[in-house]
């Protein structure tokens, strides 16, 4: 069997696991899929470690149950996200000592294991260290420096920093599951893996994953990330309004949204009514859709303010060719294209997981945009375990190199010695 990576997707309203490998062709396909309601987490963070714990051997064992043949998971990709979720820009410095050597994995790896030795605020730490553009001995705009030469590698990075307390208890969870964590990954960067294209991420384009606690969002452009940022709002939110503003309970609110809701109330028709049973012994409530598509429109439209916001601040507004793509549960609300279209003036579509994927065995049941982090975390896993063996046969082939210089010098110094001893 080839290579097997897990995604664990930790998020506010469910838990996911998704198994995938590679076939002959390269492709990732996804074996198999484990979902369980998220009983512990709040707005991306773990909020009962005892119930999160649960949810997680839930998913997992149903993830390892639907795997024809014998599968035991033991190590996870684990995703990250959460309002405690910062991003700085940095510069780094490498001097090379060996000069004479060409630019390899092991100095790029340096310099970035140097940004991780950074003073953060207390209580901070450093998640992903994302390289934007190298600069050799003041060289600038380079993107790929392996193979070059020079003296002074520089690189400008995008810092992302999260709180230590959540990372830990995501860890803390995942280990008294019984897993090993092998990277932890922030959501956005995830979803982005699942739904955007090469040709996207160099046009420039916002990815909006409207999750049930969080809204992330990543910004790309010319193929490098440029902004990060996670907003305090998503699908639940709508919920507890339509809770509120129709003085029903939360799941009915919770179906009323999956199954009515929009977020045009323009679109709806005034006469479309919904009955919903009341409480033992009362009057079942009748509730207009037009009302309902109004109440969500009105958190939609907050929502979207905050994504326009980010996009402002991030300096990239008038460069994004590719405009939006929305993803995650709340990409599944009826006209929310049209209401980003309509708000941000950038056009916006709907983005699927299953756009770097091979042909699986459950290709039908996992092309909702809700599968978007989860998906991405096993091809971020993937990613990362090639950049690992890449690591390892660049070390290789140096060492190697250095044994073969010495074997030759020494080869001369003894053919030298002999040819004295010859004289003598």
């Amino acid at each position: 069997m080839s290579e097997i990576v897990v995604g664990l997707d930790i998020g506010t309203t469910k838990i996911a696991c998704f198994v995938g490998q590679k076939n002959e062709h390269g492709k990732i396909e996804i074996l198999s899929m484990g979902k369980t309601e998220s009983l512990g987490v709040t707005r991306g963070v773990v909020t009962n470690i005892e119930k999160t714990i649960q949810s997680i051997k839930s998913a997992v064992q149903e993830a390892q149950d639907r795997v024809e043949g014998e599968l035991t998971i033991g190590v996870v990709n684990v995703g990250i996200a959460g309002q405690h979720i910062n991003s700085i820009q940095h510069r780094g410095i490498h001097t090379r000592t060996a000069t004479d050597d060409e630019i390899s994995q092991l100095d790029i790896d340096a310099l970035i294991e140097d940004m991780y030795k950074l003073v953060m605020e207390p209580g901070e730490e450093i998640i992903h260290v994302l390289p934007q553009e190298y600069i050799i001995d003041n060289e600038q705009g380079i993107k790929d420096p392996i193979g070059m030469s020079g003296v002074r590698l520089e690189a400008n990075f995008h810092i992302i920093t999260g709180r230590i307390a959540a990372a830990k208890n995501i860890q803390k969870c995942v280990t008294k599951s019984g897993l090993e964590v092998q990277e932890t990954i922030l959501e956005p960067l995830a979803s982005a893996a699942a739904v955007l294209s090469d040709e996207e991420r160099e046009a420039g384009i916002v990815l909006v994953d409207i999750g049930g606690g969080t809204t992330d969002i990543a910004i790309f452009h010319e193929g490098i990330i440029r902004h990060t940022a996670v907003i305090p709002f998503g699908g639940n939110i709508l919920s507890e309004d339509i809770k509120e503003g129709c003085t029903i309970l939360k799941r009915q609110a919770e179906l009323l949204k999956v199954k009515f809701g929009s977020a045009l109330a323009s679109e709806s028709q005034e006469n479309e009514i919904v009955c919903i049973p009341g409480l033992r012994g009362r009057e079942p409530k009748e509730i207009s859709i037009k009302n309902l598509a109004s109440i969500i429109q009105a958190r939609m439209e907050e929502i979207i303010e905050h994504v326009y916001y980010e996009i402002k601040n991030s300096g990239y507004e008038k460069k994004l060719i590719g405009g939006i793509v929305v993803t995650g549960g709340g990409a599944q609300l009826k006209h929310i294209t049209q209401l980003f279209e309509y708000i941000t003036g950038m056009d916006t579509r709907i983005g699927y997981p299953n756009e770097h994927l091979g042909q699986s065995p459950i290709a039908e049941t996992i092309t909702s945009p809700m599968y978007a982090t989860g998906i991405g975390l096993v091809l971020k896993g993937f990613e990362s375990s090639e950049r690992q063996n890449r690591a390892k046969r660049a070390s290789a082939i140096k060492t190697h190199s250095k044994k073969t210089k010495g074997s030759f010098f020494d080869t001369i110094i003894n053919k030298s010695k002999s040819w004295f001893d010859e004289d003598e």
